[in-house]
């Protein structure tokens, strides 16, 4: 199963629209995609995806209650069909409270001598309702900062797919990218990859060649370097469409943006065969 998980430090809607567009590629290649949204916020993968689930509905079953096992129904109810060939778990106001929920769990679980690790139990979710038989690919977006969404994701995934900024900043988040994945490593005891790192949002062609010359440099795979493409990625958020379908529902692609969108096929391509 090729499974990933959407990494920036930075975190963004550069982020979460880089997976929406993997998620479409994945698809449009004949794969059974399923990407999972733990990201809290309102600004998340859910809501650019245009998909209409009860996140502000406390009575209604959500991830969040499967990830401390208290669910309400089966997992496959939780799945939503978005409309662009792949399916999504979206996110729940359940999830800005998962860190303690989690602790909670966890003090009950030892109190009745069971087992209960907060930052494995997406993966023993998924292995429950046996995900890996109805998709090929999985796709996690979790929140940029530390804690039980980031970890969950990456040990229900093992692999990392993470977009840079153009900035000093986020040259300074590859050049430290090795001891990241190494503290992931420590702290979870699990072996954790880079499948690749993507420039997102480079102005000039020579900047473009600049971060991915660095980036291989430090021995990352950087497969394209996503250009500058304000207008189409806040057209897609103001629209709710993933970058491939808002070219075709909202608005014809320029030619520059056409070239983009190719780009984001031919990263998928390669995330597949690396993978």
């Amino acid at each position: 199963m090729l499974a990933y998980t959407v990494y920036s430090e930075a975190g963004g809607v550069g982020k979460t629209t880089l997976a929406a567009s993997l998620a479409t590629a994945h698809a449009d290649h004949g794969r059974d995609v399923l990407t999972i949204d733990l990201d809290p916020q309102q600004g998340s993968l859910t809501y650019l995806l245009g998909v209409d689930a009860p996140r502000n509905d406390g009575d209604a079953d959500n991830i969040g209650r499967h990830l401390i096992d208290r669910p309400l129904g089966e997992f496959d109810e939780l799945v939503h069909d978005t409309g662009y060939g792949f399916d999504l778990i979206p996110n729940h106001d359940m999830l800005e409270n998962l860190p303690s929920l989690l602790s909670r769990a966890e003090e009950m679980a030892e109190d009745l001598g069971e087992y209960f690790s907060p930052n494995e139990r997406l993966l023993e979710v998924l292995i429950d309702a046996d995900v890996m038989t109805d998709y090929d690919t999985l796709i996690v977006d979790p929140p940029a900062t530390a804690g039980p969404h980031l970890y969950n994701a990456i040990h229900a995934t093992r692999s990392l797919v993470v977009p840079v900024e153009p900035t000093g900043k986020g040259m300074q988040s590859v050049e430290g990218l090795e001891d990241v994945v190494l503290n992931l490593s420590d702290s979870l005891d699990i072996d954790v990859g880079v499948l690749a790192v993507i420039p997102n949002g480079i102005g000039s062609t020579s900047d473009q060649q600049k971060y991915l010359e660095r980036i291989r440099d430090l021995g990352f795979d950087a497969p394209v370097a996503i250009a500058d493409r304000s207008s189409l990625f806040e057209g897609c958020w103001d629209q709710q469409y993933p970058p491939a379908y808002y070219t075709q529902e909202v608005r014809a692609a320029y030619d520059y943006e056409e070239a983009t969108l190719a780009e984001l096929d031919e990263l998928a391509t390669h995330i597949e065969e690396v993978a």
